[in-house]
């Protein structure tokens, strides 16, 4: 029997336990920052419609409108870690804007001020989101680098989860207070900007290594049709998975109490953070044209069973499976973009991803929202899986290129 090579024997060995320990920091950051957000988020739709009196195409137009913000901040945020050669301080100042935004929330009169407070939250997110995941990128060592972004992502889902679960306790126990919930969704958004700011360390920036400005013509061209492509399938996979929003209003259509409605995105982040971890480490050693197919199916069905009915059976296997497809889908993809742009330009390369997904999700949501009001939540729904089916009908036809392989 041959013997292994190091790579082989670290694949075979890699657990939890062998991660660095930044990345379990960075883990912990993004789960502290979406206990404060889910516990806002979880509400929000709900908050809107029934205190503030706005219509569902309003809640898509701000749900829509306030990723579209983050869309240049994106790009630039990613950009400006790759010239500077520093993520830590631009993943600072993002998460900061993040915990910034949450008082708004709790002292909004109008939905006016509840879309600042959420252009605020998503522009903190967009200057987060790329250097933070070029961060993982340059810390995890290549063969743990699918491990270590599920590993991310099953943290940042369970705070997912907490978050929805504590706003519905004291949701319960304060007679449906909305603002006092939202008072105490402050706290651990600033806990999280301190962990990052004192728990993590970044790696040394390379000596002689002089700025350049990744977003110049003849860098650009330094990433490859295989990372362009892993864009286009990141934008169709948006494109047909619109805001959970549409989650949260279908189950209080199906007759869930107001009380009640955080338990949509707690059962959903439940299956996404159990989920994450498993398919982000499958995909360091299998085929990630059949994890992208199985991901699509999954939200097929998950479409197609919120479509089908609102009584509870449907509404909760549709969250379930909702919930599955994320797990699959969302580590491999920032784990393909990584291994598909050079070291030097990741930040940029996350930029660029995160743009183009962003404005797939401004014109999910805005669609999504209109059809919903003009003929009902099934054809809202109904749209997704065709979307679904189209983004897989692309990728089976596209799977001969190198960038889907292993």
């Amino acid at each position: 029997m041959k013997p292994s090579t190091p790579s082989q024997e670290t694949k075979r060995t890699a657990t939890p336990a062998h991660m660095p320990l930044a990345i379990w920091t960075l883990g912990f950051v993004s789960l502290l920052m979406d206990i404060s957000s889910e516990m806002i988020h979880s509400l929000l739709p709900v908050f809107l419609v029934t205190a503030l009196g706005t219509s569902v195409f309003v809640v898509g137009l701000i749900e829509g409108v306030s990723e579209a913000s983050a869309l240049i901040v994106k790009v630039f945020s990613g950009a400006l870690s790759d010239y500077w050669g520093r993520r830590k301080p631009i993943a600072v100042l993002g998460y900061g804007l993040g915990a910034l935004s949450k008082p708004l929330f709790a002292l909004a009169s109008s939905a006016g001020l509840v879309l600042v407070a959420r252009l605020i939250d998503r522009i903190g997110k967009g200057i987060r989101g790329a250097p933070r995941d070029a961060l993982v990128a340059d810390i995890a060592p290549r063969e743990l680098r699918g491990a270590a972004f599920g590993l991310r992502q099953s943290l940042d889902t369970v705070g997912a989860f907490l978050g929805p679960l504590l706003a519905l306790g004291l949701m319960l126990l304060w007679a449906n207070d909305f603002r006092a919930v939202f008072w105490v969704a402050i706290i651990p958004g600033f806990l999280s900007v301190a962990l990052l700011l004192f728990g993590v360390q970044e790696p040394e920036k390379k000596h002689g290594a002089h700025p350049v400005n990744p977003i110049r013509r003849e860098n650009l061209r330094r990433l490859s049709r295989a990372y362009w492509w892993v864009v286009v399938i990141g934008a169709l996979f948006t494109l047909a998975r619109f805001s959970e929003a549409f989650l949260v209003l279908r189950a209080l259509q199906g007759g869930l109490p107001i009380a009640l409605v955080p338990l949509v995105l707690i059962a959903m982040n439940v299956v996404y953070a159990l989920s994450a971890y498993p398919f982000g480490k499958l995909s360091d050693s299998v085929s990630h044209t059949g994890l992208l197919v199985l991901g699509l199916a999954t939200l097929i069905g998950a479409d197609v069973a919120l479509a089908y009915s609102n009584h509870w059976t449907w509404v909760w296997l549709g969250i379930t499976l909702w919930g599955l497809h994320m797990g699959i889908a969302q580590g491999l993809l920032a784990r393909m973009v990584a291994d598909t742009a050079p070291a030097a330009l990741r930040g940029t390369a996350y930029g660029f991803f995160n743009l183009v997904s962003g404005m797939a999700m401004l014109v999910a949501s805005v669609l999504a929202g209109l059809l919903w009001d003009r003929f009902g939540a099934s054809q809202t729904f109904i749209a997704g899986a065709v979307f679904s089916g189209l983004a897989l009908m692309a990728i089976l036809f596209r799977d001969h290129i190198p960038a889907l392989r292993r």
